[in-house]
C-alpha cells in the first residue's frame, strides 16, 4: 500500500481484516471463500490494470479475481503446487530440476515408515512439514531414532496449527544457503536481489538469521542458482510475478529447496533499495503494470542485509533491551522489533515469528554482516 502511494496508483484494497489498511475503503473478502469473494470483488472493483496479492493467503483469490477480470495471473494448479513442499519435489523431479532426494510419508505414519523412508534417502536428513513456512516445523534427523523423534514433534506443530498434510524426509544438502527473489515475465525469471545466508545453521533447527546482498559466490554459481529456480519456477507452472526461491550449493551444484510465489517475507525487503530509490514493492507493482523492470540493478554499489531476530526460548516477551546500543553500531539502518510486548512466544521449529528485524547497509558485504551480527549481540530479549 505504501508502494501504491509513492507511484501514485488508485488502490482497490480487498482483506481480510489482517493488513493495516490506514481507514481507507476495503472489499472485506475471505480466501476460504474464494469463489464468492472473486465474484463480489470483480464486481465492486471497476475497470482495473492488475490484481496483486500481499500475502501468501490471497495468492488464490487475487488469481481467480485476475482471471474474471481476464488479467495476467497464475494458474490456480500452479500456486496450489508452490505452497505444497511435497508437491513441489514431485514436479521438480519429473522436470528434472536439481533437488535433495526424498520421500514422502503421511503425517500419522507409524515410526517403521518414517524410519525406513529416513533410510532410503540416507543420513543425516531433514525432516519438514509439506504445509508450513518460515522454517516452521523442519528438523534434520542424524539416524533414525531422530527422525522418528522428529516426526513426533513436526506432527505437535502442525496439531497447534491446526494444519494438514503428510511429511516430508530428504536428504540433507551440505554447502552456503542463498535466496533468489525475482519477477517472472512469461516464465523467465529476472533475479531482483540474491542473499547470501552466512548464519545458516546445520540443525538440527534451520533457523534463517542473516542476509546480505550481493552474494559473494562465484558469478558462475550464482547463474547457475538462477537458472535452477527459474527452471523450478516454470515447473510448477508459474508465469509471473514475484517468487522466492531458496537453493544450497553442494560443491558448484545449485539445488532447490523450496519456492514460493511471493517475495521476500517479514519486513526484509526494507533492506533494499533499487534505482531512483524504488523498493521491492514498487517494483513487484512496475511488472504487474506491465511496466519494464531491471533486473538486479541497486541503485549503488554498497551492500546491505537484514538479521532475523530468532526467538531464544518459549515464555511471554516482556521487553526486548539493547535497542540503542544495536542502532549505534555503524552501518546501522534500522532496528524493529515486530512482537508485542506481553505476547507469547515460542521459537523455531514451533513457533511461527521472529521477535523483528536490524537492517545494515555498509561498503562490503563482510562489512554489512559484521554489523548486523555485532547489533545481534547488543540486543536481550527479556522473555518471563
Amino acid at each position: 500500500m505504501l508502494a501504491a502511494a509513492t507511484m501514485g496508483l488508485d488502490l482497490i484494497v480487498a482483506s481480510d481484516g489482517a493488513l493495516p489498511i490506514g481507514g481507507g475503503p476495503v472489499i472485506p473478502v475471505h480466501p476460504g471463500d474464494r469463489d464468492r469473494c472473486a465474484e463480489q470483488v470483480a464486481s465492486r472493483s471497476g475497470p482495473v490494470d492488475a490484481v496483486v496479492a500481499a500475502d501468501s493467503p490471497m495468492l488464490l483469490l487475487a488469481a481467480e479475481v485476475a482471471a474474471r477480470l481476464g488479467l495476467p495471473h497464475n494458474p490456480a494448479g500452479a500456486l496450489r503446487a508452490a505452497a505444497d513442499k511435497a508437491r513441489q519435489r514431485e514436479c521438480w523431479a519429473d522436470a528434472g530440476v536439481a533437488q535433495p532426494s526424498y520421500r514422502i510419508v503421511p503425517a500419522y505414519a507409524p515410526d517403521a515408515a518414517v524410519r525406513r523412508a529416513a533410510a532410503t534417502v540416507g543420513f543425516p536428513c531433514v525432516v519438514k512439514a509439506v504445509s508450513l513456512t518460515a522454517s516452521q516445523g523442519v528438523l534434520r534427523a542424524d539416524d533414525a531414532a531422530q527422525a522418528v523423534r522428529a516426526a513426533a514433534r513436526i506432527r505437535c506443530v502442525l496439531a497447534g496449527q491446526r494444519a494438514a498434510g503428510p511429511l516430508l524426509i530428504e536428504e540433507y544438502l551440505p554447502g552456503p544457503e542463498l535466496s533468489i527473489d525475482g519477477l517472472l515475465t512469461d516464465g523467465d525469471l529476472s533475479p531482483m536481489a540474491i542473499f547470501d545466508k552466512p548464519g545458516m545453521p546445520d540443525g538440527p533447527t534451520f533457523e534463517e538469521t542473516l542476509l546480505v546482498t550481493p552474494s559473494r559466490l562465484a558469478r558462475r554459481i550464482i547463474d547457475g542458482a538462477v537458472r535452477t529456480a527459474g527452471h523450478a519456477a516454470r515447473a510448477l507452472g508459474l508465469r509471473t510475478g514475484p517468487v522466492h526461491a531458496e537453493l544450497r550449493v553442494t560443491g558448484e551444484r545449485p539445488a532447490m529447496l523450496e519456492l514460493a510465489a511471493r517475495s521476500i517475507g517479514g519486513l526484509c525487503s526494507r533492506a533494499l533499495r533499487f534505482p531512483g530509490g524504488r523498493s521491492l514493492e514498487e517494483l513487484i507493482l512496475a511488472d504487474a503494470l506491465g511496466e519494464p523492470v531491471p533486473a538486479g540493478v541497486r541503485e549503488s554499489a554498497r551492500s546491505c542485509g537484514v538479521f532475523m531476530l530468532p526467538v531464544p526460548r518459549a515464555g511471554v516477551l516482556r521487553s526486548v533491551e539493547g535497542r540503542a546500543d544495536a542502532e549505534a553500531v555503524p552501518g546501522i539502518t534500522g532496528v524493529t522489533i515486530t512482537i508485542p510486548v506481553g505476547r507469547r512466544v515460542r521459537p523455531l521449529p514451533d513457533g511461527e515469528q521472529y521477535l523483528g528485524f536490524v537492517f545494515a547497509e555498509a561498503g562490503t558485504p563482510a562489512e554489512a554482516e559484521k554489523a548486523l551480527t555485532t547489533a545481534s549481540q547488543h540486543l536481550r530479549a527479556i522473555i518471563g
